[in-house]
């Protein structure tokens, strides 16, 4: 498991899904969390764990399986 630091996206693409643009310029479809993550624009902090063997719909990039996470400043 590890840290993420980042801004949620929203991404339209073929149905729309939920994405973590982090700090660093990596992309990570987001898997887990609950709504109050899912703000487009929102600063975040995540701790989770990526699954690089998943490939979803947007292949923008790996999944990001949320543990926890919490607004970052």
């Amino acid at each position: 498991m590890a840290t993420y630091r980042g801004t949620i996206a929203k991404n339209d693409l073929e149905g729309g899904f939920w994405e973590l643009k982090t700090d660093d310029g990596s992309s990570y479809q987001l898997r887990g969390g609950d709504d109050k993550l899912l703000v487009a624009g929102q600063k975040v902090e995540i701790e989770g764990s990526v699954d690089k063997q998943a490939f979803g719909i947007g292949m923008t990039g790996a999944y990001l399986d949320v543990s926890s996470w919490k607004a970052a400043s």
